[in-house]
């Protein structure tokens, strides 16, 4: 079986999104490339119950090359997303805080700091209806520079190295829109700055060194070592 291990791990990452409730029924899809073949969800799939050969392969233009499912219907977008970026997994979700900031907002208010781990504001991507080419453009252009983005009126998508990662960068994305959405209902959120998220992003590359045991002070920030 071709991508046998990729297959195992998107119905891993399947269920891990189903028990999270990111998803509800048959929407949401993840997808894994490994050099020009793609390894999706099907459609009209629960992700949790997915077995390893439910799971298409097709090639980056699209076309099939095994299995016997036909592959999920935002398979556009995922290979949109790959033909753009260096991204070797997609996780997209219909969460229930994305939605509501996708349904809502043209972007996710920066009020955490994490939103740098996403890497800036999330934007929101114009809606288009799912599965066509003018959707998949859309996310590709709220993708640009980014690890995530919302889909109006739809759900959120999420990108990274491998499938752990665009899973993780999911759940932060999911916990952002959660915390913007209960402190709306508590009061006007404080959102950060440009300049306040650049802060917290050079902060991120320069960790704290701790005293070591009897030093009596901490030592002084220094970048990391960066090896070429």
């Amino acid at each position: 079986m071709l991508l046998a291990e990729q297959r195992r791990l998107l119905c891993e990452y399947g269920h891990r999104t189903a028990e999270a409730g990111l998803v509800v029924g048959t929407s949401g899809n993840l997808s894994v490339r490994d050099g020009d073949l793609v390894a999706v969800t099907p459609a009209g799939a629960a992700l949790g119950r997915l077995k390893p050969e439910d799971c298409p392969v097709v090639s980056l233009d699209g076309h099939p090359v095994e299995g016997d499912r036909t592959p999920s219907s935002e398979t556009p977008l995922h290979l949109a997303v790959y033909r753009a970026t260096t991204a070797r997994a997609v996780v997209h979700t219909h969460a229930v805080f994305g939605t509501v900031v996708a349904t809502t907002m043209t972007e996710l208010p920066p009020v955490h700091y994490n939103t740098v781990l996403l890497g800036g504001v999330v934007r929101v991507a114009e809606y288009a209806t799912y599965g066509t080419p003018e959707l998949a453009a859309h996310v590709e252009a709220a993708l640009d520079g980014r690890r995530a983005a919302l889909m109006a009126n739809h759900g959120g998508v999420t990108i990274g190295d491998d499938l752990e990662a665009a899973f993780e960068a999911t759940r932060l994305l999911e916990w952002l829109c959660e915390v913007y959405v209960r402190a709306k209902a508590v009061g006007e959120p404080r959102v950060l700055t440009g300049e306040q998220l650049a802060a917290a992003a050079r902060r991120a590359r320069r960790p704290a060194h701790l005293p070591r045991p009897g030093d009596g002070t901490a030592r002084p920030d220094h970048p990391p070592h960066i090896h070429t």
